[in-house]
């Protein structure tokens, strides 16, 4: 078992990992608890969860809005919820995303702590404060930062997921080290196959250092005025990607890596052998790295992007694996790279099936 410490101006939160969900009750209060899932969550661990009024709020991206806060609100207006009250998220992405919202914002903030279940939310999503909902079908255009008292990390619980669920996570975890850690990174090239396969001792390191990285940047930029930004490499385009094409979170970011190593490329920062680093790790790990889009549409989406500043919006490269810069993109720039990566994408992909 290890922790982590994020001290911010919105509270301290603990992050336990190598422990289990059965230990909870030693890191909350054990009564009062609200507890905040889904339908396969509560499914297949509820056995194991700690005492409390649960919450069950389904399954998918589509409930992460208004409507489904709203609800939660009425189920503790109807258990006589007050401010002694614990809220609990057990979830993925979604529900810590959710649980922390609703914890920021009911009676003007209780206590809440998260048991992230998927690895993408165990390495990333679940970690660093960041609670919010989707609006209109835009990505987290609402919420607020506050951290979590406590984050706990049960690898057991990992077992259960889709393959696909998996590679999404190793997608957060292939951005970290790509921004911070060119050792993370390349031990990930050497155990890829061993990662994919959920190997303990594989995946205790990479959930871990990817945590010491999010978490060392988090407190010393809790609310994404600077260093924080580092943290949305690939998301820019991803997000773009995820709301117009059907793919998944990590799936999406990591087509958006790629865009972004390109255009780190294209401006002299990136050395093309480690964009092609990029672009073979992802694709061991069995990672989308190009897909066909309605660029008009795209290009709508990054324009309604929550970075944007004026006509202008901060976006990642990368100055070599393991060092990100953060450079304030006009939104022209960014409509001709849309213009130019998919030309060359495609003649891969054409050189590709030939030669195959």
């Amino acid at each position: 078992m290890k922790k982590l410490e994020i001290h911010g101006r919105t509270g301290d939160s603990t992050i336990v990992t190598g422990e289990s969900l059965r230990n909870l009750t030693q890191y909350i209060p054990s009564e009062k608890a609200a507890i905040i899932t889904d339908t396969n969550v509560r499914r297949l661990y509820l056995k194991d969860f700690p005492p409390g009024e649960v919450i069950e709020i389904g399954t998918g991206e589509t409930l992460k809005t208004l409507d489904t806060v709203q609800g939660i609100y009425k189920k503790l207006v109807e258990i006589e919820a007050d401010r002694s009250h614990f809220i609990l998220g057990i979830g993925g992405g979604i529900v810590c995303d959710i649980a922390g919202f609703v914890a920021s914002t009911f009676l003007r903030g209780v206590r809440f702590g998260l048991v992230p279940t998927t690895l993408l939310s165990q390495a990333d999503a679940g970690v660093g404060g960041k609670n919010g909902v989707n609006y209109s079908g835009y990505k987290n255009m609402i919420g607020v930062f506050h951290q979590p008292e406590c984050v706990l990390c049960d690898a057991n619980l990992l077992r259960t997921l889709p393959e696909r669920e998996v590679r999404c996570g190793l997608a957060e975890i292939v951005k970290h080290a790509a921004i911070a850690d060119a050792e993370l990174f390349s031990y990930l090239e050497g155990t890829y196959k061993r990662a994919l396969a959920l190997k303990a001792e594989v995946m205790e390191r990479l959930v871990y250092d990817s945590l010491l990285i999010k978490s060392s940047i988090v407190s010393g930029d809790e609310t994404e005025k600077g260093e924080r930004r580092k943290l949305n490499f690939g998301h820019t385009f991803g997000h773009a990607i995820e709301k117009t094409t059907g793919l998944s979170h990590g799936e999406a970011v990591s087509i958006g890596m790629v865009i972004a190593s390109a255009l780190s490329v294209k401006k002299g920062l990136l050395p093309e052998g480690e964009r092609q680093r990029i672009v073979e790790l992802l694709e061991n790990l069995r990672l989308p790295t190009w897909v066909r889009v309605d660029e008009k549409a795209v290009l709508d989406a990054i324009k309604r992007d929550k970075k944007r500043m004026g006509e202008a919006l901060s976006f990642v490269l990368l100055h070599g694996i393991g060092t990100a810069v953060v450079e304030e993109m006009p939104l022209k720039e960014l409509e001709d790279t849309v213009h130019q990566i998919r030309d060359q994408l495609i003649s891969t992909v054409l050189e590709n099936a030939i030669t195959s």
